[in-house]
């Protein structure tokens, strides 16, 4: 996707920010000759900025505007290592949360829906997030936040939430406690917005189904504002990206050169009017594609594919790589299974062994099933792994993210 010249300028005028304010990056760019670009070959030249410089920068070392401008900071968890802390202006966060009115918007959402945000409140983008744009929208913000869904469910009767916000695992919960009481014709909800993790074709049926509602997939990261920087419409052909904000590329993970539209990479993302920490090329690890063409819903807004999975996700099993988005589309294809599954890596007795652990009712032939799925596996991937049929419900449930795959290799 070309860059426009108006972007051309918006990124100037960052650099000279950076620069002017010694902050991390700025030093970066000046190291490395830079004060300006006037090309789009000349923008690929420009270094690209990983989380470990942001770690590096720990703990304002990014801070590109005054301090006595800066009004908020966010952070990731630092469950990886060193936090990294991101520093908002207050410009920083009108626009974050005109970016995210307009997810909603696109949603179908109006000022006469309730929005029930249960994603977490504090550090973390998300809770917050989902709060300002219903407030900029002028929708009804209930700020539940996670955990205790005896009293989530409570409130969403008593206040007939019509939408749900929250990452797909807590929905599938929620979706699921909903239909073991028998409530649903006690809930009002319409539409869902989900996000901060991928999820699957099977799993958004699922949810979909059980709630009876509209599902929106919803795109961000804390470095880059946090959730609503993108949103699917109602035509679902993937995700508009606010790109008078942000400008967008797709690189080649492996050689960092940018790949046509329509093929598969990493998202790269450079902020264009970003105050309190300016990103330029950042690298994001999440995969996907820009979708070439016009949306037919008719906003000229760029489009990226659903997250596929990061480029830090790659599992290697006896020497072949895998993704989990490739388990995942094969157990797609098993109607007998829930949309729940867990792949458990070990190395025993001096060899990696893959364990798949799958959800179905008891009606189903749970040995028959476990081998049709392991030779599909075998099939599509390349070697056979050991898979574990149990009873719906006993995979765990997450109130926040669901851990999928665990690498017991190194621990």
């Amino acid at each position: 996707m070309q860059i426009t010249e108006k972007q051309l300028a918006q990124v100037n005028d960052r650099i000279k920010a950076l620069i002017k304010s010694n902050s991390f990056y700025g030093k970066k760019l000046e190291e490395a000759g830079i004060t300006e670009v006037n090309s789009y070959e000349e923008f690929l030249k420009l270094p690209f900025s990983e989380k470990k410089d942001l770690r590096d920068a720990y703990p304002l070392g990014l801070m590109t505007a005054p301090e006595e401008e800066i009004v908020r900071i966010h952070s990731s968890s630092g469950t990886t290592g060193t936090p990294v802390i991101i520093p908002y202006t207050q410009k920083d966060v009108d626009d974050w949360s005109e970016m995210f009115r307009r997810c909603y918007e696109v949603a179908g959402i109006t000022n006469m829906d309730r929005i029930h945000i249960t994603p977490g409140y504090g550090l973390w983008t998300a809770g917050i997030g989902f709060q300002l744009g219903c407030e900029k929208l002028g929708a009804m913000a209930i700020p539940m936040g996670p955990g205790n869904t005896d009293k989530q469910l409570e409130m969403m009767q008593s206040l007939k939430s019509t939408v749900l916000c929250s990452t797909s695992s807590y929905a599938l919960l929620l979706a699921e406690e909903i239909e073991k009481r028998g409530i649903k014709d006690k809930i009002h909800l319409k539409k869902g917005v989900i996000g901060s993790e991928r999820w699957s074709e099977k799993m958004r049926r699922n949810i979909s189904e059980k709630l009876g509602i509209e599902l929106y997939d919803i795109y961000g990261l804390t470095e880059i504002y946090g959730p609503g920087i993108g949103i699917n419409c109602e035509h679902n052909t993937g995700m508009h990206i606010w790109d008078d904000y942000l400008y967008l590329e797709i690189i080649d993970p492996v050689t960092g050169q940018p790949v046509p539209d329509g093929e598969e990479g990493e998202i790269v993302i450079t902020t264009l009017v970003k105050e309190g920490a300016p990103l330029i090329r950042y690298r994001t690890h999440d995969l996907s594609r820009i979708i070439p063409g016009k949306c037919p819903c008719g906003r000229s807004y760029p489009r990226i594919d659903t997250i596929k999975g990061r480029t830090d996700d790659m599992m290697k099993i006896k020497g072949v790589n895998v993704f989990p988005s490739q388990i995942e589309e094969i157990l797609g294809q098993f109607e007998e299974i829930s949309s729940e599954y867990q792949i458990r890596i070990s190395h025993l007795d001096g060899k990696d062994t893959m364990r798949i652990y799958v959800e179905t009712n008891g009606s189903v032939d749970f040995a028959g099933l476990a081998k049709r799925i392991a030779e599909k596996v075998k099939s599509s991937i390349g070697f056979t792994p050991l898979v574990k049929v149990v009873e719906i419900g006993v995979l765990p449930r997450s109130m926040k993210k669901t851990a999928r795959v665990i690498d017991e290799r190194y621990d």
